[in-house]
């Protein structure tokens, strides 16, 4: 009898098991098949994406453009004339690219330890155009950017500078281009009037409505400190680490007072309340109505406190980032050579606040 009774349990177990097995068959093709199905849709996707590239000085993805239709045997490309003739294509708007992107990732790492070259940045962006141009595929930007870089014997920065740059703008949906305006010679440096001229030139390429001017030694830590312009002029760099911001984070560590954490960071973001250097935003409207950036300062220092006196002089703001997202990492450097600070940077800075003797530049 007991024997009898074992079979059965055993028999019963036998069964359970076996009913188990096949509902995990089942579950695992289902899934096999979902799965399957999402492969072959990404794969479609990825040969179209290779295709496009392969082909891409025809231009294929010209948003007013006619299709495209491939020919048998020689390969050859063709407007498709029944379309142009019978239908009446039309395609749906791109939207606007909203004003915070979801592919944002926050906090960065940013290091200079790794070898960076001009290869390898190309092959990070193939999405990018000649001349450092990108515009986004899957919506319409709000601005056209310009960035201009004042330049000179910094070539090992401005890898690492796109290196970093071009992802970050990439993802912030921007349609942008990138500027670089390199001093010939070794006379005296002159940041303020470089970036001028990158602005008068800027506008012979393009039509920019928002200007960039950054240092090409600073990296932002966080792609949330978006490249626009606002309704005022804008400081993105209000802390960098050449000002010592880690020092709060080793003083809140040795210290556990988190009350004290944000007097230090105060202390730490910015070298007094008016600076304006390092990576600053104008508008088109708002550079004409400063007239531009000082000409007169030779050597390293004095125009940005010049050019936030002439914002606040024209009854602007300077807008600035949250201390969160407006930390920047600087490329470490020996001060260049003919870059030396400008001995009469204060007495040029007091002497502009009376007005400003540029070239009127909103011709």
């Amino acid at each position: 009898m007991t024997r009898l009774m074992l079979g059965k349990t055993l028999e019963r177990i036998c069964k359970a098991v076996l009913l188990l097995c096949v509902v995990h068959f089942l579950i695992m093709m289902i899934f096999y098949l979902d799965v399957y199905t999402q492969r072959f849709d990404i794969f479609s996707r990825f040969n179209n994406r290779n295709y496009s590239k392969l082909h891409q000085y025809f231009n294929i993805s010209k948003p007013n453009g006619t299709s495209l239709t491939i020919l048998g045997g020689e390969d050859h490309f063709l407007p498709s004339r029944k379309l142009e003739s019978n239908l009446t294509v039309t395609k749906k708007p791109l939207p606007l690219c909203p004003d915070v992107p979801q592919g944002l990732v926050g906090r960065l790492l940013i290091e200079f330890s790794s070898l960076m070259t001009m290869d390898k940045v190309q092959r990070e962006n193939p999405d990018v155009r000649e001349g450092g141009k990108y515009t986004p595929s899957d919506c319409i930007a709000k601005q056209q950017v310009a960035i201009i870089i004042p330049f000179r014997h910094r070539e090992h920065h401005l890898k690492f500078w796109l290196h970093y740059l071009h992802p970050i703008l990439r993802r912030q949906k921007i349609n942008y281009g990138i500027y670089i305006i390199n001093q010939q010679g070794e006379g005296m440096f002159n940041r303020a009037k470089l970036l001028n001229i990158g602005y008068m030139e800027v506008l012979k390429d393009g039509e920019y409505d928002c200007f960039v001017f950054s240092d090409v030694d600073l990296i932002p830590m966080d792609d949330r400190n978006l490249y626009h312009c606002y309704d005022q002029p804008r400081h993105f760099a209000i802390a960098m680490d050449k000002f010592g911001f880690r020092i709060c984070a080793i003083y809140l560590y040795q210290n556990k007072y988190l009350q004290n954490l944000l007097p230090c960071l105060r202390k730490h973001m910015l070298p007094y309340s008016g600076y304006f250097g390092g990576v600053s935003g104008l508008s088109k409207e708002q550079f004409l109505k400063i007239n531009g950036f000082p000409n007169e300062y030779w050597g390293w220092g004095g125009e940005d406190d010049d050019i936030y006196n002439r914002i606040t002089l024209k009854g602007m703001k300077v807008s600035r980032p949250d201390s969160r997202i407006g930390k920047y990492r600087m490329i470490k450097h020996e001060r260049d050579k003919h870059n030396e600070p400008n001995p009469q940077r204060n007495p040029l800075r007091f002497n502009h606040t009376g007005g400003h003797q540029n070239q009127d530049l909103s011709s």
